[in-house]
């Protein structure tokens, strides 16, 4: 029997990293919000690794950290080994990794879910999301509890109708052994979403009593170590090691040979896997010139003997992934705590969202995470964040809050599923960031924490000191610019200890600093009157200045990019309407309708000539308002 449990104003359903980051969200800017989750312990749950960052990922979190987000904050309490990668390549790669205690982890996040004003946790599933005239109105709970709301936000993972497979062997189930959320996809086709089905898989877990280390590659954590928050100083602490080991032709061989019981290639799993994340047999299969691939090995936590094994997902019977296991140098007496698995689950076509995260044509549905077609933790949180936010926005009146390409890698996530879709899960990744040399993780709080001041999630406190910060690196960039070096005995001794041509004139010492030989930190020596910064300010000072040309070059393509972005485009336009634009161009116009001329040259099937077209009907239009105005 159904009842009326209660009104609020949002309602999240799912609890994984884009659940929590929109339930946050949405009650920290005041909104009476709700979260659901299938299970309360898999609040905030790793199934696959758990570290977040690493490459392109580390920006991401940054990004949510910048804009008021939580996912930082957590994994700074909760790490086991950091590191920066990518340190050896040009600043705008570098992206922190970091391992986490994932019981701590997820512990952490749902006593934060917990201790937050206008939230309340809720163990449950949502079988029904009821819409009225086009708007959300209210949820239900399995057990008939009927929430009244204004907007929902689905951030479902991979829960949704989610299937295990470990070789012929297959059940309905979510990950780690949680029950899959199997009602929900059926009210969703009923309210006339259409659904598709991804698939993603995890490796297997090892007892560390059973590995030989001594076999493997150590891989140790930084010791200088940095925080994901900008708010954040981590002390000092004893980091645990993660290991590497590679694959073999024996491994390869026993994969070969029994690729036949692999539901992948057998035909029982229907959905698409993600091609950067490939399974170890698929790996096998399509790079079969390689001799042998990695095996990451690393711990989950400080409490258990469980070990990750990255590198080596498999849905291969649990037999062979023991055998193929035992073929791996200081894995040959491993004994598996869980073995690998594949788990399909339904998603959406992200391309029927607008860039709020809302979708086209129900008012009040938010969608964000995996259901969405991405895949990994810092993907769903950014998701997660932006969803709480504009679902936040919605409900009082104001408008949506949406990153440009040139804003963020958040930015660049979103246009890029909403504007093209996707046809496997979506992995961000360096390369799809055009304008990468701004978009780095060092400045994001340049770029991103005016805005989340603005939206409410940045406490004037924190601003306060950021604009400190915004504030001493503009002085030191510009006293670095004025100030004359003028060649004497210390300052051509000092370069010369450096490897680095002597002067002859008086040069600007940012110009000094400009050459690869030098840094901020050793040109102390022959500039005694620096102002005291911290590590973070020197660290952007000596960006902004040893990149200052590529910099400006990216600044003048960005003009370009927001020329564009800044042509907007009526949702109420009808493109069938407008002589001379394709008729691929007028159907996929229709179907996106882009918010900018910027947008729409971005949806394939839409080419420069039908841009062209578009600029001179915008033109027109303008003009007739002008003369009938």
């Amino acid at each position: 029997m159904s009842y009326i449990a209660g009104e609020y104003d949002v309602a999240v359903i799912g609890a994984g990293h884009a659940g929590c980051e929109a339930a946050l969200a949405s009650a920290r800017l005041g909104m009476k919000t709700l979260i659901f989750s299938i299970s309360l312990e898999a609040i905030a749950n790793m199934p696959c690794n758990p570290h977040i960052g690493g490459s392109s990922k580390g920006h991401l979190v940054r990004e949510i950290d910048a804009l008021g987000g939580e996912m930082g904050k957590n994994i700074d309490k909760t790490m086991i080994q950091i590191k920066m990668l990518n340190t050896s390549k040009g600043p705008a790669v570098h992206s922190l990794r970091a391992q986490a205690d994932r019981k701590r982890y997820q512990a952490e996040m749902k006593h934060t879910l917990e201790k937050q004003e206008n939230l309340e946790v809720k163990q449950g599933e949502i079988v029904n999301i009821e819409i009225k005239d086009g708007k959300v109105v209210s949820v239900e709970t399995d057990v008939g509890a009927i929430y009244k709301v204004k907007t929902v936000i689905v951030a479902t993972g991979t829960y949704l109708k989610g299937k295990i497979f470990i070789g012929e062997y297959s059940k309905e189930s979510g990950p780690d052994g949680v029950a899959a959320a199997n009602q929900l996809s059926e009210c969703l086709k009923n309210i006339g979403i259409d659904l598709v089905r991804f698939k993603t898989g995890t490796p297997a877990r090892i007892n560390r009593r059973s590995i030989d280390f001594s076999k493997m590659e150590v891989q140790k954590g930084d010791k200088d170590i940095e925080a994901f928050s900008f708010e954040d100083e981590i002390k000092d602490f004893e980091q645990v090691d993660c290991y590497l080991t590679y694959t073999n032709e024996k491994t390869h061989e026993i994969i070969r040979q029994n690729l036949h019981r692999s539901p992948l290639y057998a035909g029982m799993i229907e959905g698409t896997g993600p091609r950067y994340c490939p399974s170890i047999e698929d790996k096998v299969v399509r790079f079969s010139d390689k001799p042998r691939h990695q095996a990451f090995v690393e711990p989950i936590g400080l409490d258990t003997e469980e070990m990750y094994i990255q590198g080596i997902s498999s849905s291969l019977p649990e037999d062979v992934q023991i055998a193929l296991y035992h073929t791996i140098p200081g894995l040959e007496k491993a004994e598996f705590t869980r073995p690998a698995y594949a788990i399909e689950y339904d998603c959406i076509d992200p391309s029927n969202l607008k860039l709020s995260l809302e979708y086209r044509g129900i008012e009040g549905l938010f969608m964000a995470g995996q259901i969405n077609g991405t895949s990994g933790y810092e993907e769903a949180a950014c998701q997660g964040l932006i969803a709480g936010i504009n679902s936040a926005q919605k409900i009082k009146g104001k408008e949506p809050l949406i990153l440009d390409r040139t804003q963020g890698y958040i930015g660049v996530l979103i246009d890029d599923i909403v504007t093209k879709g996707t046809n496997e899960p979506y992995r961000m990744m360096t390369s799809r960031a055009e304008y990468r040399l701004l978009l780095r993780q060092d400045n994001a709080d340049l770029r991103l924490t005016e805005i989340g001041h603005n939206i409410g999630l940045i406490s004037d406190e924190r601003y306060r000191k950021f604009k400190k910060k915004e504030e001493n690196i503009q002085k030191e960039v510009k006293r670095l610019k004025e100030l004359t070096v003028k060649p004497s005995e210390k300052v051509n001794k000092f370069l010369k200890e450096h490897n680095t041509s002597e002067l002859a004139t008086g040069t600007k010492m940012a110009e000094l600093l400009k050459r690869t030989e030098l840094d901020y930190e050793n040109m102390s020596e022959i500039d005694e009157d620096r102002p005291e910064l911290t590590k973070q300010e020197k660290e952007e000072v000596e960006i902004q200045i040893k990149y200052e040309g590529y910099i400006k070059m990216q600044q003048a393509q960005v003009e370009k990019f927001k020329k564009l972005e800044m042509k907007m485009l009526s949702e109420e336009l009808d493109y069938e309407n407008i002589k001379g634009i394709s008729l691929e161009a007028r159907q996929k116009l229709n179907k996106f309708k882009p918010r900018s001329i910027g947008q729409a040259s971005r949806i394939s099937g839409v080419s420069p000539a039908d841009i062209s077209v578009l600029l001179v009907y915008l033109q027109q239009l303008n003009s007739e308002r002008k003369n009938n105005g």
